[in-house]
């Protein structure tokens, strides 16, 4: 069965994590995705570690289910060309730097000039214009400046430190995908194609202003004051790992304390209620610290669940598939690439009941799919030989 946004032609434009995830994301809703790539190697991904027969996981992470071509932008008939290409497409995605793409011709006028109703994304670090507009950046850059780095401490470890995966490039891929899918609906009710600018930097606080910015919404000065909800996460050490785990309730103070062993905590006076507790979280983290250092992992989770404590065990990387709720939900999906070997991938998180989206089990080699995408676009052998000539595309 076809998925939602099946009928739905996308030209990825785009490189590394942030805009090729949004593409795959659409992909995997069941759009066909064209994935246009330089000349030379390619996204700069194509690069990356993690790699067998032309293949690597950064790749396969990012744009599994899409097509490739190369198209050299910098001549005028690799310009007409992509022109050609987004004249047939629903949606177009580019994350290069403000002003780039309107220099190489295929920016939104561009492209609305020859498709008024195409839905044109446009993905950078800080937006088009502004003071920031012209700096590359990457992920780590906007965790520092949007505050993440600032409220990534560990109390008992005070070093700032960074979500050391790429949160930014994903979160601003989620969002182009959610932007996108919107703009189409809005196109269905007579809108006409848009042009959707997304910034990394906005994104990033958006993101993170549900709980990071808890302390810095409202504005008065007679605000009750509390605590941010990055101080109360728990990470705790065991005898022989960890455990995180989170309680606000005295009902769920009570259920650590007697998975703990100290029952006498519930009744008493320094510890059972919240307002007894109140101002003494330090002395009473102590006592819990100390606590959980006698309890292996394997031991103590059980007890906590039983008391239904809030909390979970630390995954390795290595353990995660074999998690049992991860194997019940089949969020893996293992696959065979044709040059990279055995695959795992996450399938779609969302489920569809109507409209399920098909797993597609594959990822482009560079320019693997030249000859058919200009084929569909009804460019001519003859005219094809012309481009591979002049050098404006190459074979696959």
């Amino acid at each position: 069965m076809p998925g939602p946004l099946d009928g739905i032609r996308v030209i990825d434009m785009t490189q590394v994590i942030a805009g090729p995830l949004a593409a795959m994301l659409l992909s995997d809703l069941g759009a066909d995705v064209v994935k246009i790539e330089p000349p030379g190697f390619g996204d700069l991904t194509r690069l990356a570690q993690f790699a067998k027969g032309d293949m690597n996981s950064s790749v396969l992470n990012n744009n599994r289910g899409k097509r490739s071509i190369q198209v050299d932008l910098q001549q005028p008939a690799g310009r007409d060309l992509v022109l050609t290409l987004i004249a047939q497409a629903d949606v177009v995605i580019q994350n290069m730097r403000p002003g780039v793409m309107d220099r190489l011709g295929v920016g939104w006028d561009g492209a609305a000039a020859v498709n008024p109703d195409v839905v044109y994304c446009s993905m950078s670090g800080y937006g088009p214009s502004g003071p920031y507009a012209d700096r590359p950046v990457y992920d780590p850059i906007i965790q520092a400046m949007a505050g993440y780095v600032a409220l990534q401490v560990n109390p008992e470890v005070p070093i700032p430190d960074l979500v050391r995966n790429g949160v930014v490039d994903k979160a601003a891929g989620w969002m182009a995908a959610l932007a996108i899918t919107s703009a189409l609906h809005a196109r269905n009710g007579g809108a006409g194609g848009q042009h959707i600018e997304l910034s990394m930097l906005d994104v990033a606080i958006q993101f993170l202003w549900p709980d990071g910015g808890m302390a810095d919404t409202m504005l008065d000065d007679d605000v009750s004051p509390g605590f941010r909800l990055s101080e109360l996460y728990q990470l705790s050490p065991c005898a022989d790992g960890h455990i995180v785990y989170f309680v606000i309730t005295d009902q769920q103070f009570h259920g650590l304390f007697r998975a703990l062993g100290r029952d006498e905590w519930c009744d008493d006076d320094q510890w059972g209620t919240a307002e007894a507790r109140h101002g003494r979280q330090e002395e009473l983290g102590a006592l819990l610290a100390n606590a959980f250092l006698e309890w292996p992992v394997a031991d103590l989770l059980p007890r906590m669940h039983e008391h239904s404590v809030p909390c979970g065990h630390v995954n390795s990387m290595e353990d995660l598939p074999g998690d049992p709720q991860v194997v019940h939900a089949e969020t893996f999906v293992e696959w065979d690439h044709p040059t990279g070997g055995r695959i795992r991938s996450p399938r779609m998180s969302a489920r569809f009941s109507a409209t399920p989206p098909e797993f597609k089990a594959s990822a482009p080699l560079l320019n693997e799919h030249v000859e058919e995408v200009l084929r569909e676009a009804g460019i001519t052998a003859k005219q094809r030989r012309v481009l591979l000539d002049g050098g404006v595309i190459t074979t696959g």
